[in-house]
């Protein structure tokens, strides 16, 4: 048997030219591969099988006539459609409702109809539309962009895949924050950087997890705890074992149609943090944004264009 990353590179291979009308997923087939993830449950799994058997009109059923249908509990979908990817019942809806209606129209949803590139920029598009209508309340993310911001030291972790994030985040904080300081190895490395953080004065850390999300992560996060430090998390799930262990999650969608997993969403979660962390303090931000200026400058750090 192939392993889920084995499949996805067999199932991806690049190819020439658009798909042929007659090679038009299915509905069904798109609900398939909307919900294959292994770590569904066998709840989830029903709830899944459910709506690939009844896709035109489940599309349409609100969560407590879904839970009804299937026999499970609400709060059993809502984690469903937090595990496939979705910010919530409701996206997950719309998404279905899309199928729903291709299929009553006769025909595939246009979006499935172009190459396996193609496919996979659709896919990050729905996962921007999904953080779009996340920030329709920003409350919580101004919030934390200020409590970060005062912390100081502030730690940003990210292990393994999810090193690149935590070091663009890290690398832009540090424009308008005076320390930041960043953690991209595991184990008693990252045991003593946090340790540290907290004995300076460190408040919070910023954690990034993105699939395969790591052990070594988990262990950090707890260690963070353990030490008094607050959590903020952004990873691709808003339930399990890492969420457990922060104080506030932001969940934003991955790119899963290629080999390896794209990044857009928390990418724009990553700068809308910052935007959050310079409007928490405007005069600390543009005192430091023009003293970098000037250092670049005098050092010629970047080409004239």
């Amino acid at each position: 048997m192939p392993s889920p990353q084995q499949a996805r590179a067999q199932a991806s291979a690049i190819t020439s030219g658009k798909a042929a009308p007659e090679a038009e997923v299915s509905p069904s087939a798109q609900l398939r591969s909307l919900f294959d993830r292994p770590r569904l449950s066998p709840g989830q799994r029903r709830i899944a099988q459910y709506l690939i058997e009844h896709i035109t009109e489940a599309a349409f059923l609100s969560i407590t006539d879904l839970a009804d249908r299937v026999g499970v509990s609400q709060p059993s979908v809502t984690r469903f459609a937090s595990a496939v990817g979705f910010s919530g019942y409701p996206a997950l809806r719309e998404k279905l409702q899309s199928i729903a209606l291709g299929t009553l129209a006769g025909g595939a949803p246009e979006e499935n109809r172009g190459n396996e590139l193609q496919a996979a920029v659709d896919a990050e598009i729905e996962n921007l539309e999904n953080l779009r209508r996340d920030f329709a309340d920003p409350d919580l993310l101004i919030d934390i962009g200020r409590k970060l911001s005062s912390s100081a030291p502030l730690t940003v972790l990210g292990l393994r895949i999810s090193v690149s994030l935590a070091e663009y985040f890290a690398y832009a904080a540090r424009r308008v924050h005076p320390d930041v300081r960043v953690v991209t190895r595991g184990g008693s490395v990252a045991y003593d950087a946090l340790l540290q953080s907290r004995e300076a004065g460190g408040t919070w850390v910023l954690a990034f997890s993105m699939p395969r999300h790591a052990q070594e992560t988990l262990t950090a996060l707890r260690v963070a705890r353990s030490a008094g430090l607050k959590v903020a998390l952004i990873t691709d799930l808003a339930l399990g074992p890492l969420a457990d262990e922060a104080d506030v999650v932001f969940a934003t969608g991955t790119g899963s149609r290629l080999v390896f997993d794209s990044y857009a969403a928390p990418g724009v979660m990553c700068s809308a943090l910052l935007q959050a962390m310079t409007d928490a303090d405007p005069e600390r931000t543009q005192a430091r944004l023009e003293e970098y200026e000037q250092v670049a400058d005098q050092h010629q750090f970047f080409l004239r264009d």
